[in-house]
């Protein structure tokens, strides 16, 4: 079918592979020095051209290997879509899209869209239509731009399938199909993946031309990073169990994984009740409110993120200390995704499962698929009204607050506007009072230091950000805002259909 070419971990240096001085300085501008193995294995094959299979786990620097070849290939004077990306979900088109921008900055005009569900249609199609260089997004979505017309192909070089074997799981196969049939015969065709089933085998054989098979041959100290953990529970139990957990490993920042929405829910009203900082993250949620949330848990502002699988992957937070995974998923690359969110790019962090006795043969998969035994974690009497005792030194506010801005890259708004803004003599807030600044299309978070958040939203509301006045609004307040207009919309609606039927 294919040639597999298996490449072990070698050490190498960016400016050994082919990409230009440009984003060499780029590269060196973000403190990068030394490609992860997936990048040296497969940037030279991706410049050149070349069908590409990579095999790697999350985590190992993979977006970056196909976003740097794409870049160095790219012709800005085309204004138009010559690469295509599709993943599994809006979060890991929204990780990708940034990481283009990220190291695309020194490439002048270079444009990225994201194309995913939960967004306007009409705020896409006007980005298409002006022209851009890079398209990331969903395949359902992707597809409805295809059929509308408003997606052009003709000048696509390189399409990329990303977690490939997420989306067929996730019953997106027919529309990758579709979609990579309304494509130039002519591409480069990229297929990433953690895992190699006969369906991906089936793609590779039809729309690939000679690939290379690039499979990182990890390390048995690869998994050192992760500290993988099991604490037996009885489903009576497992709340207090969580609470003991998170009591026991102290963390700066901690996901919550359950497989069902409603787990979701019930488990983040007891940890807010507590007085917790947390958030959750699922199907049920708007994009908008998806954005947010993730945005304040990669600003620290909300520390504990409860989740189901929608964030497995596309969720990059630098210092995520613990993982816990409340059920056991059903699939075991499932469980590999989840526990990958901790101890990323060298760093180190904890994985605990949560199981029950039943549980013992799923545990034997998972221990190896992942190629490490889970430490038995031994726990005390239970008493459930302790819960609260154990969570109570938990129950401090985060030393960060997210200051919503109504204005993003659409609007010319940079980092170092904002940062103006705040710390300039207009604004008098100390530079080191101001963490992270996330720029959207047309929204910005910033987080800031809580002892000045009212300060700040009433200098940037007072003030201008490159000649123009933004609204700016502390999250929280923000969150309340929307659920009261929510409330007093569902009431008037309400009363009107009340009045149409006694009509």
């Amino acid at each position: 079918m294919f040639r597999c070419e298996i490449v072990p971990v070698v050490e190498t240096k960016f400016d050994s592979l082919p990409l230009s001085s440009a984003l060499l300085g780029v590269i060196q501008e973000l403190g990068y020095t030394q490609p992860t193995p997936i990048q040296a294995a497969s940037i030279p094959t991706l410049v050149a051209g070349t069908d590409l299979i990579g095999q790697s786990k999350t985590g190992s620097g993979k977006t970056a290997a196909f976003a740097l070849s794409i870049l160095e290939r790219i012709s800005l004077p085309l204004r138009e879509t010559q690469a295509l990306i599709l993943c599994p979900t809006r979060e890991l088109s929204a990780q990708i899209t940034r990481e283009f921008r990220t190291l695309g900055r020194k490439h002048p005009g270079f444009t990225v869209t994201g194309l995913v569900g939960g967004q306007p249609r009409k705020a896409q199609r006007d980005a298409l239509a002006r022209g851009t260089h890079v398209v990331v997004g969903t395949p359902g979505r992707v597809l409805d731009h295809l059929q509308k017309r408003s997606l052009e192909t003709h000048r696509i070089l390189t399409l990329v399938l990303d977690e490939a074997d997420r989306m067929l799981d996730m019953g997106f196969g027919p529309d990758v199909e579709t979609i990579i049939g309304e494509l130039p015969k002519s591409r480069q065709t990229v297929l990433f993946s953690a895992t190699i089933p006969e369906l991906i085998t089936d793609i590779c054989n039809t729309h690939m031309q000679n690939p290379v098979r690039v499979r990182i041959q990890e390390p048995k100290e690869a998994s050192v990073g992760i500290r993988q953990l099991r604490l037996i529970s009885r489903p009576d139990e497992k709340f207090h169990s969580l609470c003991w957990l998170l009591n026991k490993f102290p963390h700066n920042s901690a996901i919550i994984f359950c497989n069902l929405k409603k787990t979701v829910i019930e488990i983040t009203n007891k940890l807010e009740k507590a007085g917790l900082s947390v958030g959750r993250l699922d199907g049920d949620l708007e994009q908008f409110h998806r954005d947010q949330i993730l945005a304040r848990f990669r600003n620290q502002s909300v520390r504990l993120l409860v989740a189901t699988d929608v964030a497995g992957r596309g969720i990059d937070v630098e210092g995520l200390d613990l993982v816990v995974n409340y059920e056991l998923p059903k699939q075991t690359d499932i469980y590999v995704h989840r526990i990958g969110r901790t101890g990323r790019a060298g760093s180190t962090g904890v994985a605990i499962s949560l199981i029950s006795r039943n549980d013992e043969k799923r545990i034997r998969e998972l221990e190896s698929s992942a190629g490490v035994e889970l430490e038995v974690l031994e726990k005390g009497p239970v008493n459930r009204s302790d819960a609260g005792t154990l969570l109570r030194p938990l129950a401090h506010p985060c030393a960060m607050q997210t200051i919503l801005i109504s204005g993003g890259r659409k609007d010319k708004v940079r980092a170092g506007d904002i940062l103006g803004a705040l710390t300039g003599d207009a604004g008098r807030i100390a530079g080191t009072d101001v963490g992270m600044i996330e720029i959207q299309d047309k929204l910005t978070y910033v987080a800031v230091a809580r002892s000045v958040s009212r300060q700040a939203v009433q200098r940037l509301n007072n003030g201008r950000i490159k000649g123009k006045r933004f609204r700016a609004t502390l999250v929280e307040t923000q969150e309340i805002d929307e659920e009261k207009a929510e409330a007093d919309s569902r009431k008037k609606k309400s009363i009107n259909s009340r009045a149409s039927r006694s009509r």
